[in-house]
C-alpha cells in the first residue's frame, strides 16, 4: 500500500476536471449518508482521501472521524475542516488508540484494491475492535476479477456524459494512459475479489456480510458490502 499512499500524497491528475472531482466526492458523501442510521452516530471514514464533501456527512451524524494514511493529505484535511467541531482527522495508526466499540459506522470506500490481502485483514481486525455490537462496516468500490479496465472506462464516460464533462473525460483518459498512475497500476497492480472472497474475508474477521444492491459512487461494475460484527463472535 505504501507506493499508492505516496502517489495519492503527490500532485496527481486522477480526475478529468474540477467538475469531475467535485461530483465524485458529492456522490460518495450522498451514498455514505444513506448508511448513517442516526443523527447521533459516530462515523469513521477509513482511508478517506481528500474527502471534499465530508462536511455534508458530518452534518448527518454526531461525529465524523476522517482516517487517512497519507501525511500530506491528512494535513490538508486538518486545515480544511479545523473549524468543524464534528470532524476529527486521524492517521490509521491513531485508530489503534481509539476506544473499543465506540463507532457506529465505518466506511472503507475504494481502498481494498490498494491493499495487500494481509493489509486488508489487518484493517478489518482494527475496524472490528472499534465497531459497536450493532454497528456496520461498509466496504465499497471493490474490484471484481472478471471485470476489466474497459468497464471502468465505460462507467466513467457514461458518468461524464450525464454530468457535462465528457470532453474533459476523454482528454483525461489519454492523460491517465500516459501518467504515473497508469505506470504504477501496471507495476504494482490492484487487488480484485469475488463476492465470495470478500464475504469469506469478512467472516474470518468476525463479521456477517452481504453484498449491497448498489455500489458506492458512479461505477456499478464494482461492488459494495455491508457487514456487521457477528453476535456469536462477541459473546
Amino acid at each position: 500500500m505504501d507506493e499508492w499512499i505516496d502517489y495519492y500524497d503527490s500532485t496527481h491528475t486522477i480526475y478529468a476536471s474540477k467538475l469531475h472531482r467535485d461530483l465524485h466526492f458529492q456522490l460518495i458523501a450522498r451514498d455514505i449518508i444513506g448508511y448513517i442510521s442516526s443523527p447521533d452516530a459516530v462515523v469513521l471514514d477509513y482511508a478517506c482521501g481528500e474527502a471534499l464533501s465530508a462536511a455534508k456527512v458530518a452534518d448527518a451524524c454526531g461525529k465524523l472521524y476522517l482516517a487517512e494514511p497519507a501525511p500530506g493529505v491528512r494535513g490538508r484535511l486538518i486545515a480544511r475542516f479545523a473549524p468543524n467541531t464534528r470532524i476529527r482527522v486521524r492517521s490509521l495508526d491513531d485508530l489503534r488508540k481509539m476506544t473499543e466499540k465506540s463507532v457506529d459506522l465505518v466506511v472503507m470506500n475504494s481502498v481494498a484494491q490498494y491493499m495487500t490481502p494481509q493489509e486488508l485483514d489487518a484493517s478489518f481486525a482494527t475496524i472490528y475492535r472499534l465497531l459497536k455490537s450493532g454497528g456496520r462496516l461498509v466496504v465499497g468500490d471493490v474490484l471484481r476479477p472478471e471485470i476489466g479496465m474497459l468497464r471502468d472506462v465505460f462507467a466513467l464516460l457514461r458518468f461524464a456524459a450525464r454530468n457535462g464533462f465528457l470532453g474533459d473525460a476523454l482528454l483525461g483518459l489519454v492523460s491517465t494512459a500516459l501518467s504515473d498512475y497508469r505506470q504504477l497500476r501496471s507495476r504494482v497492480g490492484l487487488q480484485r475479489y469475488s463476492e465470495n472472497e470478500i464475504i469469506s474475508k469478512l467472516a474470518k474477521a468476525g463479521f456477517t456480510a452481504s453484498r449491497a444492491p448498489f455500489n458506492i459512487g458512479h461505477n456499478q461494475y464494482r461492488m459494495t458490502f455491508v457487514a456487521r460484527p457477528s453476535l456469536a463472535e462477541r459473546i
